[in-house]
């Protein structure tokens, strides 16, 4: 089934879910036994009730923006751009977001709203007519459906633990529950929960190639993974109640066993494959095109070019474009010492970074280190031209490259260092990202701690700009200490010291004429960088200057010189990660029209 068909069947869940107001999230208007019936009478009306699953992911309150690019933020890899204010998405980045802030209410609110649509489908397909005179094949797409939307609640309950921590949980319509008025359940509860659910699900969804499934709906593999991921955060590090503190999970062997085996097994199936291109993966998600090899096990699709079903992905980060064909904004930055955790044979660092914005004569313009943008996504990659925001980029939630990450993480808890195939596998995601110079990837560590290490920051390397950096560095209990590190690091960036002793305070260039069909590493090379005798045109970025006087024809950016102290500390409007405080901020605030719906809710975590 093509994307554009499945996400075309759109079923409007009015008749089914009436959430009365914001404040009232579970509190649902009461149905008939007949209307709620009649929903699932068939396969294919069901299959119109699953689809209103799968939309509740979409859209600006969730996957198509808020969820993915803006309540990720930050790490030690990208940060919101703009100057903080506590109100906004600048507000997040900085862990200084307030209970009012704007951007908290609607992410919890919908992704409540896909609870509630995918408790309606799980509790109707049991009890529907096919199941009694339905045929076999009917019985079995019924099947289909029911792992499909436990999936689906148990990828939006992880969703609310990993940015609210212990959230209400209900696994039944709210028109059944004895009161909406749902106090908090501890996480490990509800992931035990959900875990138990995705184990159920992976003996009811085929693997892409028994089911005619695109990477936009959820296959066997994407069950797995995402119970992969789920387990590691279970074993993992996370802010708790009480007391206060970043406490690991109980059992945790428990739960890297699961990760490796559910990692293993999607190694094992064939079904899906490194793409030999980095940059060619990330460009399929902009034609809607299946990538090269189905690294993308599971992307969340957007069309239809509103709030509600597309996606600002490209639109609000990404490459920055001010021509006019492609207008959008670059509402994502890049840590200036991100771009230096690459290696210049890394061809991954042009992806995630761009560090030239696009001017109104469609000509590269190099940018100060401080206003360099994510790059995974760009406007200029779609056939969509002028001044839409809506672009159709679907969201790639799990890829296999994280599967071999995952599994090689899981492999050494479990061994008390990496197997050979761990290592095999780290190494097959770093040879792809020096493709053409294999002789710099490097040697990886085979001791625990080491390899442990090595997972960390090639995940940092890898994940760039996809939500994913935040939430791995609080499960492994390092946000606190990557912030740390991060600000020291910028400390030396400033000074040119340290690893950035060669980096030079400022580069001259001549704008050259932007090529979108040009790759990535391209665009960058293709910029006419001045250099001095001796110095290569890669080295630009890792030799210290020569020359005070701009050459002619030149123009002068300023690169480690834009680095100043009010970026890195003292300043709380423009400091990176300023607000954070460990044992309060690896959590958000829950929106305080949420707070004043439910008095059996607590705000908690010093809020």
């Amino acid at each position: 089934m093509k994307k554009n068909k499945f996400l075309a069947i759109l079923f409007s869940v009015s008749g089914l879910l009436s959430v009365s107001s914001c404040g009232d999230y579970l509190d649902v208007e009461s149905l008939s036994n007949t209307s709620e019936a009649q929903q699932f009478d068939s396969a294919s009306d069901t299959f119109s009730a699953l689809v209103g699953v799968y939309n509740a992911t979409m859209g600006d309150n969730t996957y198509g923006q808020r969820m993915n690019l803006i309540l990720s933020q930050s790490g030690d890899d990208l940060r919101t751009s703009g100057d903080y204010n506590a109100n906004d998405r600048r507000g997040i980045s900085c862990f200084g977001a307030i209970p009012t802030n704007t951007e908290l209410l609607r992410p919890f609110l919908d992704t409540y709203a896909g609870i509630e649509r995918a408790n309606l489908v799980i509790k109707n397909i049991p009890i529907s007519p096919v199941y009694k005179t339905g045929s076999d094949a009917d019985k079995k797409l019924m099947d289909r459906y029911l792992g499909e939307a436990l999936t689906l609640r148990a990828h939006f309950y992880h969703d609310l633990i990993k940015n609210w921590g212990d959230v209400p949980f209900q696994d039944v319509p709210s028109s059944d529950l004895p009161s909406v008025y749902v106090a908090k359940t501890d996480r490990d509860v509800i992931y035990d929960k959900i875990l138990d659910d995705l184990l159920r699900a992976e003996s009811l969804v085929p693997w892409r190639s028994e089911g005619s499934t695109t990477a936009q709906r959820i296959s066997k593999a994407a069950v797995k993974g995402l119970r992969a991921r789920i387990a590691l955060a279970r074993a993992g590090y996370s802010l708790r109640r009480s007391p206060q503190m970043m406490m690991q999970g109980s059992n945790p062997q428990k739960y890297y066993q699961i990760a490796y085996q559910e990692c293993k097994d999607i190694i094992n199936s064939g079904q899906h494959q490194l793409n030999p291109s980095y940059e060619g993966l990330f460009r399929s998600l902009h034609t809607n095109t299946p990538d090269a090899t189905n690294e993308i096990i599971y992307a969340i699709g957007a069309f239809g070019g509103n709030s509600r079903t597309d996606s600002k992905i490209g639109y609000y980060n990404g490459l920055r474009h001010d021509d006019t064909d492609w207008k959008s904004s670059g509402g994502i930055s890049a840590i200036p010492v991100y771009f230096y955790e690459f290696t210049k044979y890394d061809l991954r660092r042009d992806i995630n970074i761009a560090i030239f914005r696009v001017n109104t004569s469609k000509q590269e313009e190099l940018q100060t280190s401080i206003n360099w943008n994510d790059g995974k996504f760009r406007k200029s990659w779609t056939s969509i031209t002028g001044t839409s925001q809506n672009l159709g980029i679907d969201w790639p939630l799990l890829r296999y490259s994280d599967i071999l990450l995952m599994f090689a993480e899981a492999d050494n808890e479990i061994h008390n260092g990496p197997s050979q195939e761990a290592i095999n596998a780290v190494m097959a995601v770093r040879q792809r990202a020096y493709a053409g110079n294999l002789g710099q990837v490097g040697t990886i560590p085979t001791d625990k701690p080491g390899f442990f290490n090595y997972i960390v920051k090639e995940r940092q390397l890898e994940f760039g700009g996809e939500g994913i950096r935040k939430y791995d560095l609080i499960r492994w209990n390092l946000l606190e200490t990557k912030i740390n590190e991060t600000r020291a690091k910028l400390t030396q960036f400033m000074n040119g010291t340290g690893a950035y002793a060669n980096v030079p305070e400022y580069i001259f260039y001549k704008k050259v004429a932007y090529n979108k069909d040009k790759t990535a590493q391209q665009n960058v090379s293709d910029i006419d960088f001045y250099t001095t005798t001796g110095t290569a045109k890669a080295d630009i970025f890792y030799s210290p200057n020569q020359s005070v006087a701009t050459p002619s024809g030149y123009t002068k950016v300023n690169w480690r010189l834009a680095m100043t102290q009010p970026y890195i500390s003292g300043d709380p409007v423009k400091s990176y990660a300023y607000y954070f405080q460990a044992n309060r901020k690896e959590l958000l605030p829950i929106a305080l029209d949420v707070i004043n719906s439910n008095y059996n809710l607590t705000q908690d975590y010093g809020y």
